[in-house]
């Protein structure tokens, strides 16, 4: 009965990953429960590089700030340059962190409990920063190295892209 069982929820994965193909999709995610069984938990995704790009190519349209820019270069100063470049782009400073996927960033774990870590916090490789939910899953960003947590480039609640910045260790 087990083995029918596991036979039946193959197909209904291949009959998800064909809906996925059929309609042109590149994510989907299924929870299936069984009456005393437990339940299935199934995501089918398919990543291209043309997928990957989209948002990124949405990102660049969406984020018209780019007159703030256009105005930095204006005034050529050389002196100026340099920091505006690193405060229009904290992604480029040695010890960013980036969002791994788009969701929202949570600081805390909860509302009203305090923040996982704050600017001046000892973090050590593998300690928890943030959750950012995706798909109303709670996703732990762990810390890429052990440092001194310099900025927090995101709100509580904040939405984020892959690849934004997220804070600064050092």
């Amino acid at each position: 009965m087990t083995k029918r069982s596991h036979e039946d929820d193959v197909e209904f994965i291949k009959a998800l990953a064909e809906l996925l193909s059929e309609n042109d999709l590149s994510e989907l995610q299924v929870k299936r429960d069984y009456a005393e069984e437990g339940s299935l938990n199934v995501r089918v995704s398919r990543i291209s590089p043309n997928a990957i790009q989209a948002p990124i190519a949405m990102q660049v349209p969406a984020a018209p700030a780019a007159p703030a820019p256009a105005a930095a270069p204006a005034p050529a100063a050389a002196p100026a340059a340099a920091p505006a470049t690193e405060s229009d782009d904290p992604a480029s400073l040695p010890g960013a962190v980036t969002s791994p996927m788009v969701g929202t960033a949570y600081l805390s774990p909860e509302p009203g409990a305090a923040s996982f870590v704050k600017v001046g916090d000892s973090v050590s490789a593998g300690d928890t920063l943030m959750i950012i939910e995706a798909m109303k899953t709670m996703n732990q960003i762990p810390s890429p190295n052990s440092g001194t947590v310099k900025r927090i480039l995101v709100e509580d609640g904040a939405p984020v892209e892959f690849g934004a910045p997220l804070m600064v260790i050092e």
